[in-house]
């Protein structure tokens, strides 16, 4: 028999052959595997600063309010008003209305019913930088 026709058998099963086959590879390529180490995080001074003044925003109270809609009336149409009077708004029933805070749009959302009370699923957040942009008018 000559080295271009003589096979080795390998006994056992297809998945033992396999797992021989890969031990041995891995002998060949050792790889040398070690955990990452980190030093632990302190937060900087600055950081607990701002976040002690923050603390203290968080217990302030703003007024929120939410818009249905507007309209503009005569005087003598504002008098007129008694119950059971309809104002009509600017803007369609299933148009979302707004999110007042403190006078500053911040959100739009629906009227939802719960029970008999009212209240408003937020469905959509004003931008980050339109909010910030809002704060100084």
């Amino acid at each position: 028999m000559t080295d271009e026709t003589r096979t080795e058998e390998t006994p056992g099963s297809p998945e033992e052959q396999l797992s021989a086959g890969n031990q041995a590879d891995a002998g060949a390529a050792a790889i040398d595997v070690q955990s990452a180490q980190f030093q632990q995080l302190e937060p900087e001074q600055g950081q607990v600063e701002r976040d002690r003044k923050m603390d203290l925003l968080l217990d302030l109270t703003l007024p929120v309010s939410i818009e249905l809609g507007r309209t503009n009336m005569f005087i003598r149409d504002i008098l007129d008003l008694q119950r059971g009077s309809v104002v009509e708004f600017e803007k369609l029933a299933s148009e979302p209305v707004d999110i007042l805070i403190n006078g500053k749009k911040m959100a739009e959302g629906e009227v939802v019913v719960i029970e008999k009370h009212f209240g408003i699923r937020i469905t959509n957040l004003v931008d980050a930088s339109e909010r910030v942009k809002n704060l100084g008018k």
